[in-house]
């Protein structure tokens, strides 16, 4: 299979759209785990722009030891100097210099005729040339372009040194075949095209720019130009994640490869977003939050028969750990019965019944379903704990200057018992207390307070998470006093592992 060059601009082009500029020291951590990823090419800004720019793409080109590192510039001998200086001392540099080729962009924005930016396009490729060797020349527009006149500027490109020539969708304008069929004509029509390189760089206006970019690779193109998670100037560029991976599962159609480590995309996607605080949609191909996870009952069922029924790669393949089975009103029988399994609970066809009318007229009115809200329909309508430890009475001493003591009395299956313990808090202290009395071994895996109502006097409600030898329970507590809120979950967690462990039927474990 031939090798498809991964360029990646999102230091350059991405970070140049409105909310993902970064800063120096972010643009190199962005850029060393880009080349963790395996990206052939960081393009890493446009030095001309500002001496900000400039430091960066300069840093970045200092600290590259295996990417190519690329610095963007105008057909224009001060910005191709300036390009040089930031990245001569990277171990392999490029120069990426550009130029508009329709008569749009000829006639409103340069006012130059044809022969003019021919001219321009060749004495800026001769300048970059004459610093290194790897040089890319940018036909900016190119979908626009006259077709003629679009060979003819690519071909004085090759013929003045550029060895990888940018076939530019600017605005986004192409349709994938349109698309296609350029790259084919371009490959007839150049006669020196063989001594190059076609990479394709396209926009996402239409939303088509991954489907343009695949077309061409389809066409003979063998370079993509590309961002994490699709960002870019206006509605982004070509998404690195969804061309890698299109190439990773449809090998057998495309007879294609890249080298990028998979693995990574996720890390990378996810860094990203760290740094510029601007999140992917749930529904994002590859790394969306929605992108791996089930709710329909059609497809959970079939997922938990065989992955490979609703999954055409699989989510460690991009480093995710598994998928997910989200379950809402869409979801059916079989994944609420594998979902409480999971959880410990083997219930009998008539329980599960039960539980699954329940859970589904929840569904009905509530968007997400948490997992409290699956064990609160267990407990209310399979388990119905009976109460064998019952609080008495409970006096708990704290302070600033006191060791917190919890003295606590109970009645443990018709036996009244008292003791007192110490903790690190009122709420440690008490919880402590009652596993001396109740001799249990549970860990406290979650707690937390929420307020019914506002003010000083609202009713707090208590949720704890306990779990003992592989059994979790949840229990929850309200009061006007947040200490004894918090005992009253906790011993009702506590009655409902109890239960669960003398009726073994209602669990797996």
């Amino acid at each position: 299979m031939e090798k498809v060059i991964i360029f990646d601009t999102t230091l350059r082009d991405g970070e140049q759209s409105p909310g993902f500029s970064m800063n120096i020291p972010e643009k190199l951590r962005m850029a060393k785990q880009l080349e963790k990823l395996g990206v052939d090419v960081i393009e890493a800004g446009f030095p001309a722009a500002s001496q900000g720019d400039f430091d960066a793409v300069k840093l970045i080109a200092d600290s590259m030891k295996d990417s190519q590192v690329a610095a963007l510039a105008r057909a224009q001998q001060k910005d191709i100097d300036s390009a040089w200086e930031s990245i001569k001392n990277a171990a392999f540099p490029r120069i990426h210099t550009f130029i508009s080729t329709s008569d749009i962009h000829l006639t409103h924005q340069l006012r130059k005729s044809r022969d003019e930016v021919v001219e321009m396009a060749v004495a800026a490729v001769k300048r970059a040339k004459s610093y290194t060797e790897n040089v890319e020349f940018s036909a900016m527009d190119a979908t626009r372009s006259d077709r003629e006149y679009l060979c003819q500027v690519v071909e004085a490109a090759i013929d003045a040194g550029a060895i990888t020539v940018n076939i530019p969708d600017t605005v986004g304008y192409a349709i994938p075949t349109e698309f296609g069929e350029l790259i084919s004509y371009i490959k007839q029509k150049v006669t020196n095209i063989e001594k190059a390189v076609i990479s394709v760089h396209c926009h996402n206006d239409l939303g088509l720019a991954t489907a343009n970019s695949f077309s061409a690779l389809l066409h003979g193109a063998r370079q993509v130009e590309c961002t994490i998670n699709g960002i870019g100037e206006r509605a982004g560029n070509t998404s690195l994640e969804e061309v890698v991976m299109i190439l990773y599962t449809r090998k057998d159609y495309a007879h294609l490869k890249t080298t990028i480590d998979t693995e990574e995309i996720y890390n990378t996607s996810k860094l990203l977003t760290r740094i510029t605080g601007v999140g992917v949609q749930p529904n994002k191909a590859i790394v969306g939050a929605n992108a791996f996870a089930h709710e329909s009952g059609i497809h959970t069922d079939g997922l938990l028969k065989d992955k490979i029924t609703y999954e055409i790669m699989t989510p460690e393949s991009v480093g995710l750990k598994k998928s997910t089975l989200v379950l809402g009103k869409h979801s059916g029988r079989h994944a609420l019965k594998d979902d409480l399994k999971k959880r410990g609970y083997e219930l009998p066809d008539e329980d599960l019944n039960k539980v699954f009318t329940r859970f589904k007229e929840l569904a009905d009115k509530k968007k997400n379903l948490y997992d409290e809200d699956l064990e609160t329909i267990v407990a209310e309508v399979v388990l119905r704990a009976p109460d064998n430890y019952k609080l008495i009475n409970m006096n708990v001493v704290s302070g600033s200057f006191a060791i917190p003591t919890a003295t606590v009395q109970m009645e443990v299956e018709g036996e009244l018992i008292k003791d007192v313990g110490m903790g690190d808090g009122p709420v440690d202290a008490a919880f402590k207390t009652i596993a001396k009395i109740t001799k249990t071994k549970s860990t406290l895996l979650k707690y937390s307070v929420d307020a019914i109502t506002g003010g000083t006097d609202a009713q707090g409600v208590v949720t704890v998470r306990l779990e003992e030898d592989g059994r979790e329970m949840v229990g929850r507590g309200a009061h006007t006093d947040i200490i004894m809120a918090s005992v009253l979950a906790y011993i009702n967690a506590l009655n409902r592992l109890e239960y669960l462990k003398q009726n073994p039927i209602k669990s797996s474990l």
